[in-house]
């Protein structure tokens, strides 16, 4: 009955999240990208000392990348 069936190996490509799932993944890539190209714009401002210009273009780099990240990722699946 219930040991009859064989599990699914996770991470196989169809495997999505679903619901819920896909909300908190979309928001970690938005938040994660914003993060990461912020922090290393700021790091650029210390170095080249810009006022804050790199710091401003890394978020948006970072926003950008998570909104490509979560079309590719979580997009219609094929």
């Amino acid at each position: 009955m219930a040991d009859d069936q064989t599990p699914r190996p996770a991470g196989e490509p169809d495997d999505y999240p679903s619901g819920a799932g896909q909300g908190w993944t979309a928001l970690s890539y938005l938040i994660g990208g914003m993060l990461v190209w912020g922090f290393i714009g700021w790091l650029v401002d210390q170095w080249l000392d810009t006022g804050g210009v790199a710091t401003g273009i890394g978020f948006v780099l970072g926003m950008a990348g998570g909104v490509i990240l979560v079309i590719r990722r979580l997009g219609t699946p094929t």
